[in-house]
């Protein structure tokens, strides 16, 4: 190549450019070169490009000697998966952790060190499964949370997979960990009628009094939900497209399963505010509600500000049922912008809801229309600067799809005047 002419500066340029292997490989040339391919600056790049490390750190966050070493160790821990794959797991991870660390750092001091290679053989003997690749690596890094099923107090709320609440429905899910995946994998699959030649195992669940229970398929890779004739006859909806999962032999390196494909999307919601913290009576936790468009429908009309979302709820869900198939819970936010209400050109500091009205659809068809005073008996007044008036139901559709269009009577407080105000939230599976 030439480079035996060239300056420890250029060589340092040009090392600059080669991947790992290639480097490896130039070091393998004679002495200069070696010493060249081993200078910390450049192991130090690629320990950040690869793997978003700006301290030499193992998998479980213990010091190493060098950035070289670093990389080194990574490489041989994970030896027996596609390195590219296993980047792509480590960067899901990292966003999770850099969220929950700036917004719920007390959900973060739930997440357990990475399982070992024989921790995952151990479920695998035991429950007769394969895992997916994608799993076994997302559990190297993570092996779940901290988590007790008779644990009803406040860490109820500290579910990484988050949840909803309305009336007296509440849900939040956690991550399980492979010794508890072990434990209620064994108890609840002597109960359900599942696929004999499919491989299920429990990996993540609620534990509120309102259950909320996900399955991995070993065998397919999909991820599904349980709904309402869980227990009766195993009915369960699946979590992600098929056609997104796309499982190859194990020597690929774009394999995937629904357990990646989820928690990247939830790591993306949660990263661009699509999801947000809720706080409720000093209780904080992940509200699966959408708060961005377009899954977060918003109207503002005479200085009124309304936001309406919806999520499906699966575990209420009754496939087999024909008017009430699906349950949506929806989610209306109102609140004041700061120049007040704005009626016939006056301006007034504060209004109050006097009656909304509900017309809910299946596609395009009608199929409940409400009007009445007040939500929930209650006559909400808004003032510039407040906190929003949250108010959470819950309506059975018989599609997977369909819309619920309100118009929300306000009333300013000083004079009498309606105006309605129309916001649309739609409704999807």
């Amino acid at each position: 190549m030439g480079l035996e002419s060239v300056g420890d500066l250029a060589l340092n340029k040009i090392l600059s450019k080669l991947d790992p292997k290639h480097t490896a490989i130039v070091a393998c040339v004679n002495r200069r070169f070696r010493n060249s391919a081993s200078e910390e600056s450049l192991w130090s790049k690629i320990c950040l490009d690869e793997l978003g490390l700006h301290a030499p750190l193992d998998l479980h966050g213990n010091s190493l000697p060098s950035f070289k070493a670093t990389y080194q160790t990574w490489r041989e821990s994970f030896n027996m998966y596609p390195w590219p794959l296993v980047k792509r797991v480590k960067r899901c991870w990292d966003r999770l952790k850099n969220w929950l660390t700036i917004n719920l750092p007390e959900a973060k001091a739930t997440l357990r060190r990475g399982a070992s290679e024989a921790d995952i053989q151990e479920l695998e003997k035991i429950l007769k499964v394969k895992l997916p690749v994608p799993t076994r690596i997302l559990y190297r890094f993570c092996d779940g949370q901290e988590c007790s099923a008779n644990d009803f107090d406040s860490r109820v709320s500290l579910g990484l997979i988050g949840g909803y609440c309305f009336y007296e429905h509440m849900v939040n899910v956690y991550l399980l960990p492979l010794s508890q995946i072990i434990l209620e994998t064994q108890e609840i699959t002597g109960d359900i009628s599942f696929d004999s030649r499919s491989k299920y195992i429990l990996v993540a669940a609620s534990l509120t009094s309102s259950i909320k229970l996900f399955f991995l398929n070993c065998t397919n890779g999909q991820l599904y939900v349980g709904t309402r004739n869980l227990l009766p006859d195993g009915e369960m909806l699946p979590c992600v497209p098929n056609d997104l999962i796309n499982l190859q032999n194990a020597s690929s390196d774009q394999q995937q399963d629904a357990m990646l494909l989820w928690l990247e999307e939830h790591a993306r919601r949660l990263e661009n505010g699509i999801i947000k913290i809720r706080e409720e009576e000093g209780i904080r936790s992940i509200n699966l509600f959408p708060e961005e468009p377009p899954l977060c429908s918003t109207a503002i009309t005479n200085g009124v500000k309304v936001r309406a979302s919806s999520v499906l709820i699966p575990e209420a869900a009754d496939l087999r049922g024909h008017s009430e198939k699906y349950l949506f819970a929806y989610s209306i936010r109102m609140s004041l912008m700061p120049e007040g209400c704005i009626i016939g050109g006056m301006n007034f500091s504060s209004c109050q809801l006097h009656q909304r009205h509900w017309v809910i659809r299946a596609n395009d068809v009608v199929v409940s229309d409400i009007s009445g005073e007040a939500v929930i008996g209650m006559f909400p007044l808004l003032r510039p600067g407040e906190k929003e008036f949250v108010y959470e139901s819950c309506t059975p559709l018989p599609t997977s799809s369909g819309s619920c269009q309100r118009f929300i009577y306000i009333c300013s407080w000083q004079v009498i005047h309606m105006n309605p105000l129309h916001v649309e939230a739609a409704f999807f599976n």
